[in-house]
This record gives C-alpha cells, sequence and structure tokens, in this order.
C-alpha cells in the first residue's frame, strides 16, 4: 500500500547550485542521470554528444538514444544538447568555447581516451583553473582502463547471486548519485578557494558501497533482512503477493498477533515454526485484506498482483 502524499503539502525544492555552469561529456546512463539531478538542483546544464549514426540521420550520437529513446528523452528533458565531434578541429574549438564559461565538466571517458583528446586533468586544470571535473569511470585507479558495464561491477560486488538479471541498474544509478554528490562537493570548494578540482567516480565503487549490507550479513539468507526474519519478506497471499516488511519489535508484535503466534521475545521472528504461521496467514488474505490490515494494525507491507 503506497500513500501519496498531498501535492500542497510537498517540500520546496532548493535550487543551490543556481547559477553554476556543467558540461557534460558523459554517454549512456551515469552521466545523464547525474545531469538531470544537476538541474534540477538549479545548474544551467548543457550537453555535448557526437554525431549519431550516418544510418540514421537525426539520431543522437549517445547510445541511450538509439536503444532506449523514451529514457534518453525523460534524462535530457530540459537540458540543451549541442553535437560535437571532439575529434575535429572544429569540434575543439566548439568544446574550448564551452569550456572558459563552464564551472563543472561531467566525462565518462577511459582516461587515457580524455589525454588523446587533450582533456586530462593537467592540462585542463591550466588551461582552466576554476574549472571542476567529475570523471565517472568503471573501476577506480589503474582499473579505470577496463571494459565494463552494470552488470560486471555488480557481479564483482557479489550482488548478482542467480541467473536472473538484477532488477534495475544499480551500479549507474548509485554511481549518478556519488557523481551528483561530487559535483556538490566540488561547488563548495570552489567557493573557498577560488580553484577548481578533479574527482573521479567509479560504477564498481558504487556498486561496492550498495554491496555494504551484504558484506555485513544483513541480507545473507541467515540475516534478518535477508530471509531468516519471519517479518521482512516476500510472500504470496490470495491473489498476488505481499511484500512484508515488519522488522522493528513493535511491528514484528502487530504482525504475530494478526497471524495468532505467541512472541516472547524477538528470536520468536527467526523460528521455522513462525515462518510458516506467518506464510499460512498471509496465503489465506486478499490483497485488499491485507492493505486494510496494514492501515488498522500500523504493519508496514505492500501487496503486488
Amino acid at each position: 500500500m503506497t500513500l501519496a502524499p498531498s501535492p500542497a503539502l510537498a517540500p520546496r525544492t532548493l535550487k543551490p547550485l543556481r547559477g553554476v555552469r556543467v558540461l557534460s561529456l558523459a554517454l549512456n546512463l551515469p552521466g545523464p542521470a547525474a545531469l538531470m539531478r544537476l538541474k534540477a538542483m538549479g545548474a544551467t546544464c548543457l550537453k555535448a554528444e557526437p554525431p549519431g549514426p550516418k544510418s540514421a540521420p537525426g539520431t543522437s550520437g549517445d547510445p541511450m538514444g538509439q536503444y532506449n529513446p523514451q529514457a534518453y528523452a525523460t534524462l535530457h528533458d530540459g537540458i540543451k544538447r549541442l553535437t560535437i565531434d571532439l575529434k575535429t578541429d572544429a569540434g575543439q574549438t566548439a568544446l574550448h568555447k564551452e569550456l572558459a564559461r563552464t564551472d563543472l565538466l561531467i566525462t565518462s571517458f577511459r582516461p587515457s581516451a580524455l589525454v588523446k583528446l587533450g582533456l586530462g586533468w593537467k592540462a585542463l586544470h591550466k588551461a582552466y583553473p576554476a574549472l571542476s571535473v567529475v570523471a565517472i569511470v568503471g573501476a577506480p585507479g589503474a582499473r579505470a582502463e577496463e571494459p565494463g558495464h552494470d552488470l560486471t561491477y555488480l557481479a564483482d560486488a557479489g550482488l548478482v547471486t542467480g541467473l536472473d538479471l538484477p532488477a534495475t541498474l544499480f551500479a549507474d544509478m548509485g554511481g549518478a548519485l556519488m557523481a551528483s554528490e561530487a559535483a556538490l562537493k566540488a561547488v563548495l570548494a570552489q567557493k573557498t578557494s577560488g580553484k577548481g578540482s578533479f574527482q573521479e567516480v567509479a560504477l564498481s565503487a558504487a556498486a561496492a558501497w550498495l554491496a555494504l549490507p551484504r558484506t555485513w550479513g544483513l541480507t545473507q539468507p541467515q540475516g534478518a533482512v535477508g530471509g531468516a526474519h519471519a517479518g521482512y519478506r516476500v510472500y504470496p497471499c490470495q491473489d498476488g503477493r505481499v511484500a512484508l516488511a515488519a522488522l522493528e519489535p513493535h511491528f514484528a508484535a502487530a504482525l504475530c498477533a494478526a497471524a495468532g503466534v505467541q512472541m516472547p521475545s524477538m528470536a520468536t521472528l527467526f523460528q521455522p515454526a513462525t515462518h510458516a504461521a506467518v506464510a499460512a496467514f498471509l496465503a489465506s488474505q486478499t490483497r485488499q485484506q491485507l492493505d486494510a490490515l496494514a492501515l488498522a494494525k500500523d504493519i508496514p507491507l505492500h501487496t503486488l498482483a
């Protein structure tokens, strides 16, 4: 069950980056997702893309625009885009014209490619001392030259546990959050020092950050939020499924009372008999009944078809 907040009560959106000019050369998902967040925070955002394929005139040079136009359109809504071929003199001239009035540059190239394009940090910092750079890479340091994608970074972090693909692009979206965080840090640092800074954001590091609960054992099968706690699982119900999150003692007590389980201590929730009793109770309920139960007994759950 999801309760949507009233629009009249929605908090006013802050625009802390108003007046900050951001130029992004980053393609695919993490860079554009970070740029979308920076725009929402008030930054003036510009995206420079390579020319599109000659076989498809008018198509974006960003691969995302080719394999998922809908996602591309959402990511770039309200963001000005330029087509710049960085491998040409004209493209380099156009780029540096923009860099001269840019506060923050976002890239997603391998470090060696940036150096070949004259966009290594040393060269940029010398030419534009106040410019900050957020470089999105696959892996940190020496591994930044390695090829990879969201799936490989999640696998490396232990987050691919079967043959099914992950439900979303966790490393890419986590990396976008880290990139927007790095952008905020760069802007704050520039305001105090007057100088630009360089920050590398690795998608593998984003995956490792997201994997910390699993590393700590929380989401392992024997962990409280990995299936061992009867109040924190996905169960079948009479006409669908229910995502149950009765983890804290007061939530767990309300669940046990509804399921007819005696709960002398939290250890009860880890017993096989409790799992069986909760499963049987939920299997006997419809989604409508469970939604009503959640409201009446203050039990955190969400019903699914």
